[in-house]
């Protein structure tokens, strides 16, 4: 089968990405009709319920939200290797724990950003993962990795800041209040070129619902309230025409990099 279509796109998103990053604005709000970054938001989900303290905003210097990412240590966040690659620390500064992106919580810099070795993105993506260590610990909650991050079925959510529709005339910008929306894993085959080993495939069974741009790096979770665990890190689009509403999304699997995350928190 010809795939140069398929090629194509993901030269696109990776040149598009090539340039956010060496302009600097990879953290910067970006209307959802283009979705050329591979970046996603949530579409159909809802103003978060219940108070996420592992919550992370990831900021720029006006206090712009990009991205978003999990407390899991009082001095480091896991997020996507896309959200924080050739980033400088003084560029990122981070709000935790708070469901408004504009206010509450913990607001912080950062010291470090630690990109795992092989984060790779463009025509295949790999171990979009990524660890910011905060210039000063923060006093909520971390939210616990889970041993593994189970079987096809099984009931999870999303949550994020990002858009919350495909048309960027309609929702301009992100929402302030942070949005959850529950969905379950799917087998991998679902999602164009994820890696069933290291990544995680999730479709919520209707349409006009699913991550989308602004949700990149954002936590998947399971469990419930008081026993949320960390599953994934958002990363991007799953079937590959960039329409946020339809179709599954792409997880990096946090669980599978639980000892790299260990020894870079040991130092």
């Amino acid at each position: 089968m010809n795939d140069t279509p398929k090629r194509q796109r993901s030269l696109a998103r990776a040149s598009a990405l090539t340039a956010a990053l060496g302009a600097g604005v990879l953290l910067t709000a970006m209307a959802p009709a283009a979705h050329a970054d591979g970046r996603l938001h949530i579409v159909g989900g809802q103003d978060a319920a219940d108070s996420y303290p592992f919550m992370v905003s990831l900021q720029n210097g006006q206090g712009e939200h990009g991205c978003g990412g999990a407390l899991i240590d009082p001095e480091w966040v896991v997020t996507a290797g896309h959200c924080a690659a050739m980033k400088a620390p003084q560029e990122i500064d981070v709000r935790v724990g708070s469901n408004d992106r504009t206010t509450g919580g913990t607001v912080t810099g950062l010291s470090d950003i630690v990109v795992h070795p092989e984060f790779r993105y463009g025509y295949s993506w790999a171990a979009d993962i990524a660890l910011l260590k905060l210039d000063q610990p923060v006093a909520q909650e971390p939210i616990e990795i889970a041993p593994e991050a189970g079987e096809t079925g099984t009931p999870v959510r999303m949550l994020g800041w990002g858009m919350t529709c495909d048309d960027g005339n309609e929702c301009p910008t992100p929402p302030v209040t942070l949005q959850e929306l529950d969905a379950e894993l799917v087998a991998p085959e679902r999602c164009v070129d994820a890696d069933g080993s290291s990544e995680l495939c999730v479709e919520h069974p209707t349409e006009q619902a699913q991550a989308c741009s602004g949700d990149s790096g954002g936590p998947l979770v399971q469990g419930g309230p008081g026993r949320w665990q960390l599953i994934g890190a958002t990363s991007r689009d799953g079937d590959g025409d960039d329409v946020c509403s339809t179709g599954p999304g792409v997880w990096t699997d946090v669980t599978v990099y639980s000892d790299w995350i260990e020894r870079t928190i040991a130092g």
